[in-house]
C-alpha cells in the first residue's frame, strides 16, 4: 500500500454502491476519495441513492449531501457525469435520456477505453434472478443485510479499540456461503454473455457489492464493488489501464491510503 499523496487524475472513473440514506455508507471514506481523485468522465453505476431505506426512514446526514454536491462539483469543472441507475435508485429509471445539473442518466452505456476496447457499463441487477423474479425476496435480503451491517458497526468499534482495521463480517458470510458463492458465479457469467451478446470486450458493474477484475472466457468482467463494506471503485488510466482500486484508512493514522490493482473481495 502507497500513502495518498498529490491528487491523481484518471481518465475515467467508475463508483457504485454507494448507498446515500444508510447508515451503512462510507460517506466519509468516499469523500476523501473524491478529493484525492478526478477524471474526465464519472460513472456512477447505481445504487448511489439507496430510495428503498429513504422510504422506510429518513437518513441523510451531512457528509452525504456533501457527496453529491462533490460530485456536481466534479461536473462544474468540467468532467462528465454519466449516472447508470441500479435498483435501489431505481426511481430514476423513469429519466432516462435526462440531465440533471449536468449529470446524464442512462440505462446502460458502451465505454470506451484510450486503448480501443470497448466495455458495456450497466448496474447489473437485470441479471439478479431474485430482483427480476422474486422481489419480496430482495427487499427481506436488504434487511437482513442491514442486520449484518449494524453487527459490524459494533464489532469494528471494538476492533478500532485493538488497533485493527475494519473487517466486514457480512462481506466474510457471503463468502463463505456456498449459495452466495454459486450467486456471484453466475452473476459474472450472465454480464459476460451479455457484454459478449452485445460485440464488446468486456463489462463494469456493480450490484453484488464484490469487486473484482477477471477473464471470462475472453469477455473482461469488471465490477466496482461497492462503499459500504470494501470501499472501491475503478480507475482508467490515460493509456487505457484500468484497474481496481480499495480506498482504506489504517487504524493507526487515520489518513487514507489508497491499495491499488487488488481484486478486493466486498
Amino acid at each position: 500500500m502507497a500513502k495518498s499523496a498529490a491528487a491523481q487524475h484518471y481518465r475515467a472513473l467508475f463508483i457504485s454502491d454507494v448507498h446515500l440514506g444508510t447508515r451503512g455508507c462510507q460517506a466519509e471514506l468516499l469523500l476523501d476519495f473524491l478529493k484525492d481523485n478526478d477524471a474526465e468522465t464519472v460513472y456512477l453505476v447505481g445504487d448511489i441513492v439507496d430510495g428503498w431505506r429513504l422510504k422506510r426512514s429518513w437518513h441523510w446526514p451531512q457528509t452525504h449531501n456533501d457527496v453529491v454536491q462533490k460530485i456536481l462539483r466534479k461536473g462544474r469543472k468540467g468532467a462528465r457525469i454519466v449516472y447508470v441507475p441500479g435498483n435501489h435508485d431505481e426511481f430514476l429509471r423513469d429519466f432516462l435520456g435526462t440531465h440533471f445539473g449536468g449529470v446524464e442518466v442512462t440505462d446502460s452505456i458502451i465505454h470506451e477505453g484510450a486503448d480501443g476496447r470497448k466495455y458495456l457499463v450497466i448496474h447489473g441487477d437485470q441479471f439478479d434472478v431474485v430482483i427480476r423474479h422474486a422481489r419480496w425476496l430482495a427487499f427481506f435480503g436488504d434487511k437482513a443485510y442491514v442486520f449484518a451491517l449494524g453487527v459490524n458497526t459494533w464489532l469494528n468499534a471494538a476492533r478500532r479499540r485493538l488497533g485493527l482495521q475494519y473487517w466486514s463480517l457480512s462481506a466474510w458470510a457471503k463468502l463463505k456461503v456456498k449459495n452466495a458463492v454459486s450467486f456471484i458465479g453466475r452473476f459474472e457469467e450472465a454480464l459476460s454473455e451479455e457484454a459478449r451478446r452485445r460485440g464488446v470486450d468486456g463489462v463494469i458493474c456493480g450490484h453484488i457489492h464484490h469487486a473484482a477484475d477477471r477473464d471470462m472466457n475472453g469477455i473482461r468482467y469488471i465490477n466496482t464493488g461497492d462503499w459500504v463494506e470494501s470501499c472501491t471503485a475503478v480507475a482508467e488510466h490515460h493509456d487505457g489501464t484500468i484497474e481496481v482500486i480499495r480506498w482504506v484508512r489504517p487504524a493507526t493514522t487515520g489518513e487514507p491510503v489508497s491499495a491499488k490493482g487488488q481484486a478486493v473481495a466486498a
